[in-house]
């Protein structure tokens, strides 16, 4: 299975599009590009593997592996980019203004219902680029 995040990047924060197999899923939003500083920026594009993980926090979720310079890249809910993430991308249901987003947490249960099965019985990769105006 193949994701493709299609990002546009503003000072307070990053909106993008994801799809799936071309079909489009949900918006996401990210922290701002601060050069992929720790806690504080969102990741660099690039293809990335999708593993699913559990934490007591976010119970079932997915991780995003091999990240240049940076660990626990995790895909889950939050409405709020700069109060919420801290390098993670969220997938929303609306965006309402750079970095924020409404009903999170159902465009996440929606995506990993789509994601997590994929995810047991093969590959699934997110190819994350910036769009171009």
């Amino acid at each position: 299975m193949e994701l493709e995040l299609l990002r546009t990047g503003y000072p307070h924060g990053t909106n993008g599009m994801l799809y799936c197999n071309g079909n489009f899923q949900c918006y996401t939003i990210e922290l701002p590009w601060l050069n992929n500083q720790h806690s504080i920026s969102c990741i660099p594009t690039g293809r990335y593997r999708l593993k699913q993980r559990y934490s007591p926090k976010h119970k079932t979720h997915v991780i995003l592996e091999g990240v240049k310079d940076r660990a626990l890249i995790l895909i889950h809910p939050a409405n709020n980019a700069l109060k919420e993430l801290k390098g993670c991308i969220a997938p929303v249901s609306i965006l309402t203004g750079e970095g924020t987003g409404n009903l999170s947490r159902k465009a996440t249960e929606s995506l990993m219902q789509l994601v997590l099965p994929a995810i047991k019985t093969g590959s699934v990769f997110i190819t994350i680029k910036n769009k171009t105006t």
